[in-house]
This record gives C-alpha cells, structure tokens and sequence, in this order.
C-alpha cells in the first residue's frame, strides 16, 4: 500500500539555469541534463537517498526521470521506488515531468519476457505503469534490436503503446545506424511520434560515430539522450591517481574493471590537463563536450548523492570549445580526425 502524499515544495528558480532542447524535430523539450535511475534507485539504496538525489535533480530544473523495466536491483524496482517518489512527493508536478521507460531485455522466464516481440513489449508496458502507477509515460522504448523479430512487429507494438495511450511518444535504444534507418520508414509509415534515440556517448567512446548512428540522427531530425558520459567513473577525478580502495573498480569488475582503468590512466590524465586549462573538472568537461554536439539533446547523469547532481549541473556554464581543444581532446582520447 502506497504513502499518502507528502508536502514538497521545490525551488521556486528551478527552471532558470537549465536548459531544454527539442527532441530532433519534435516539439518535445527534454533538460540538457536528465536524471538516470539505472542503478541508485533499486531497494539496495536507502530511501532518504533516493529522495534527496531526486529533489536535487528537480530543485535544478531536471524533468526527466529515465528508467527501464530492468533497472534495479533487482529488475522492476526502480520504476517501484519512481513511481512511489512520484506519488508521495511529484503528484502536483506531474505534468512539469518526463518520464520513459523502456523493454526489450529478459524480465521474466519463458519465450515471453524477452526481446522485441509484440506480447512482451506490451506485456512489460503494462507491467511498469503498474509498478509506476502511472496511467502513461512520456517516452517508451524499444531498449535494444531484437533480430529475430520482425521490425514491423515491433515497431507496430510501439504504435500500439501510442495509440492506447500509454504512451506519449516512443524511442529506440542501442540502435545503429542502419538499424535506426529501417526502424524510422516503419514508424514514419505508422505516423509514430518517434523522437530520441538512447546511446552509448563519451569522450571514451565513439561508437556512435562509427556504426552511423549520430550521422542517421541528425540527418533524420531525431534526438540523441547519451548515457555512461563520465565512461563508468573513468571520466571524473576519481582515478586520476590511481584505482582508490573504496572504488567500484576495486571491488566490483562488473561495473569496471581495474585493466581498463590501468589503460586508461594516461588517457584521462590528459584530459584533466585540458579541463583545467578550461576551468573545469574532468567530468565537467566530458557532460559539456557531449552537450556541444548539436546532435545531442540531454546527457543522462547517475547520482549516488545529491551534490553529483550538482557538479552535474556546472557544466552548463560553459560547453563552448575552442578547435584546438576539441584537437586536443581527440588526440588524447585516440580519434583521428575530429
């Protein structure tokens, strides 16, 4: 049984120093910066914690609560623990909110609760407005290709998620660019209002770059949400000199594993160099690089604690580059070219 509502009144200024973008041609708005609930909002984090993260995000102008049928821990608990956020302390705000959720990974047992078919994406719609309460989300996703099913099948779910209303608008997840192709004449044919495609961005990793999906994006007039900017920890002061023995590194390879972060050491010691030649932290710099990029239009952030969003949100304040420094970047990250 959910909480009664209790009073919270965020900051009054909280629109002022953020800043919204369009979703590709689409008249959707979504903050430079949206809060990521992947990990730190599943029932191995404390409640007080979660809450705090989350009004410091919205005393700050960050609308956007980002979340997936599978984030946890476990899997479904963060859209419970959202959506009991919601409820208790967002209800009188929910039309100042975006928030989208996503399927396409294993959630249940069976040949069901997997992938791209039309039952389970519907099926684990259902299911996390259920565990959301919420009549409808923003924004649903696909989370990744599912080459067994058959696009038009899937993209006719997405179809079907707008046109039953529960769903505002739909976005595709880990798509390349080919891939982004083929699904955009779908829906276009549909008449889907298919805005945003979720990726993989960093100064570390460019795959994007590569496989087409940020040439498709903006020539498709799509919008870009970036997830891991800050490379899993490694584009922050975190391991600058060294693996820290309270790290995730240190403990958890899952998440990072000490080889990468020994290979990337000379690599991010350069990038500090050129953050602070720009007055800036390295994670700073990294979140305003991708914010330069005019393809993107939000970079999700993952707190563990409210003043991350905070220094988050100070990379705001400059996200021009000079060339000789998005040069500079490139060659100390091993892009040739730009």
């Amino acid at each position: 049984m959910l909480e009664p509502t209790v009073g919270y009144s965020p900051a009054p200024d909280r629109y002022d120093a953020m800043r919204y973008n369009p979703a590709g041609a689409s008249g959707l708005r979504l903050p430079a910066l949206s809060l990521g609930m992947w990990h730190n909002f599943g029932d191995i984090t404390p409640w007080d914690q979660m809450r705090s993260i989350a009004f410091a995000a919205f005393d700050h102008g960050i609308t956007h609560f980002d979340l997936a049928n599978n984030y946890g821990p476990e899997p479904g608990a963060a859209e419970r623990n959202c959506g009991r956020l919601i409820h208790q302390y967002f209800r009188a705000h929910r039309d100042e909110l975006i928030v989208s959720t996503k399927a396409g990974y294993e959630m249940w047992p069976g040949p069901y609760g997997d992938h791209g078919s039309r039952k389970y994406l519907l099926a684990s719609l259902d299911q996390s407005l259920g565990r959301l309460g919420l009549d409808y989300v923003d924004v649903f996703y696909h989370h990744r290709p599912d080459p067994d099913t058959p696009l038009e099948e899937t993209m006719g779910a997405l179809a079907q998620a707008v046109t039953s209303g529960k769903a505002l608008y739909v976005g595709l997840s880990n798509y390349n660019g080919r891939q982004l192709e083929a699904a955009t004449r779908v829906l276009a044919d549909l008449r889907v209002p298919f805005v945003i495609n979720q990726n993989r961005y960093s100064i570390l990793d460019r795959t994007v770059e590569g496989n087409g999906l940020l040439e498709a994006t903006e020539r498709l007039q799509k919008g870009l949400i970036c997830f891991s900017p800050l490379a899993k920890g490694l584009l922050t002061d975190r391991y600058l000199d060294g693996i820290p023995a309270d790290s995730r590194a240190a403990h958890d390879p899952r998440f990072l594993h000490p080889v990468d972060v020994e290979h990337a050491h000379p690599t991010i010691v350069r990038l500090n160099e050129i953050a602070r030649g720009r007055d800036q932290t390295l994670a700073e710099m990294s979140v305003a690089w991708l914010l330069a990029h005019k393809a993107v239009t939000s970079v999700l952030i993952v707190a563990s604690k409210p003043q991350q969003v905070v220094d988050n949100v100070k990379a705001l304040e400059n996200t021009t580059f000079t060339d000789d420094e998005l040069a500079a970047i490139d060659e100390a990250s091993g892009v040739s070219g730009g």
